[in-house]
């Protein structure tokens, strides 16, 4: 490495530098590599490994650099999903002295992919309606804070499953623009929701002129979708909604259904009538991840919010089938957690450990159970249903996480207890 390298991060990892900056990108030895599914981007795009993870470095000027790093950390402390800014690399060199291009470093999002590495070989119409129900979510949460993208599309999307859906991470924020007092006009959103829609059609277009999109699907009428879901969302999240005064029971209706959505509030703007015969109420939405957050304080799982809402339902019926109801919530959590979460978890063999996520295998394992007794018609117990999951599914997925040499052997339930004492015939 030539030259004096200018590292703007807020804690440097010292791995970062042996990496050959004074090459430019394109000329990095296939040793630094990872092989990962990459999205279509404007910039040069490499992964690397570095310190049992990996990072995601793009090519590009000083200037966009650091303003993206900025942008994606303002971004985080707002609790939005995006990836995780490493660093800003700047002042490099070749080694005959001429100047090269900075680099943003960014952190590789586990378990997610590029929506071109969603699917192994054609573009089912179901995935491509989650896809853009996702990422109609993801508009919608980034303008509730005031921010326009500018450059929407599912190119600049990163999606991790999150039980039966998509949950929806900005990648580039490189023509993203905050405005935290004002909000966004109708007319800034309704420029994002154009750019999105243009951009889908062309993307699925794509894929159909490449023979990877299957029958059934329709670029432009999934384009228009994202149009679609996205008015229905910031309807039911910031719209007036006027009702008779002796209905009161739909304020908390309101609440729920804004629960429902995985948001939560911060307050409620109430006016009724001179009369007081009319109420028109009005949310202020504070943010998405209400299930994620209780699921987190009750049982310390980090989950995607569908995911947490299928593990919070289990939870629900573990309380019910031991008549824990009246019970401190805390305290079952915990034993569902000892009892139920952690061993399915552990029971995964440590070699399909990178396949999925631990919440969404917990997920796809609750609905591989009721498959198996609604086919038999009978209780398949966890056990066996753990079992045979991962030996006719699990199994046969591939990664989606990036494994870094991972340990080899298997990680399986405890053996030898006696079954009528354990948990797994009972579950």
């Amino acid at each position: 490495m030539s030259g004096s390298l200018n590292i703007t991060a807020a804690m440097v990892d010292p791995a970062l530098l042996d990496l050959p900056w004074d090459l430019p990108l394109e000329d990095w030895p296939e040793d630094s590599i990872a092989a990962l599914p990459k999205g279509i981007s404007r910039h040069l795009v490499r992964f690397v490994n570095l310190s049992g993870y990996v990072i995601a470095i793009k090519e590009t000027s000083e200037d966009l650099a650091r303003r993206e790093y900025e942008m994606l950390r303002t971004l985080q402390r707002m609790d939005v999903p995006c990836v995780d800014p490493v660093a800003v690399i700047s002042n490099r060199t070749d080694e005959n002295g001429q100047p090269l291009e900075a680099v943003l470093v960014t952190r590789h999002l586990k378990f997610s992919l590029p929506y071109r590495a969603l699917f192994s070989q054609a573009l089912r119409p179901d995935t491509a309606t989650r896809l853009v129900d996702a990422l109609a979510l993801l508009l919608v949460r980034l303008h509730i804070i005031g921010f326009f993208w500018g450059d929407v599309s599912l190119s600049n999307t990163l999606f991790r499953r999150d039980a039966g859906s998509f949950a929806a991470y900005l990648v580039d924020a490189e023509t993203g623009k905050l405005y935290p007092g004002g909000g966004l006009s109708n007319g800034q959103r309704e420029n994002d929701l154009e750019i999105a829609r243009v951009n889908i059609a062309g993307e699925l277009m794509d894929l159909e002129a490449g023979g990877r999109v299957e029958e059934g699907v329709d670029p432009l009428e999934v384009s228009e979708r994202i149009v679609a879901q996205y008015r229905t969302l910031w309807k039911e999240l910031t719209g007036w909604e006027v009702f008779p005064g002796g209905e009161r029971w739909r304020i908390s209706q309101r609440v729920d259904r804004l629960n429902d959505l995985g948001f939560d509030i911060d307050e409620l703007a109430i006016k009724t009538d001179e009369t007081g015969t009319q109420v028109r109420i009005q949310p202020k939405v504070v943010d998405a991840g209400h299930h994620s957050r209780r699921l987190l304080r009750l049982t310390g799982i980090d989950a995607q919010e569908n995911q947490a809402r299928r593990l919070l339902n289990d939870l629900d019926s573990y309380r019910a089938t031991f008549g824990r109801e009246g019970q401190d919530e805390e305290a079952i959590a915990h034993e569902w957690v000892a009892q139920v979460f952690e061993p399915v978890v552990r029971a995964i063999p440590r070699d399909l450990k990178g396949k999925l996520e631990p919440a969404e295998v917990f997920h796809q394992l609750l609905e591989h159970r009721w498959f198996m007794s609604q086919k038999q018609s009978r209780d398949v117990p966890l056990a066996e249903a753990v079992a045979a999951y991962i030996d006719d599914i699990l199994r046969h997925r591939r990664d989606e996480a990036t494994m870094i040499t991972p340990p080899t052997g298997l990680i399986t339930l405890p053996m030898g207890a006696d079954e009528d004492d354990d948990w797994r015939s009972k579950v």
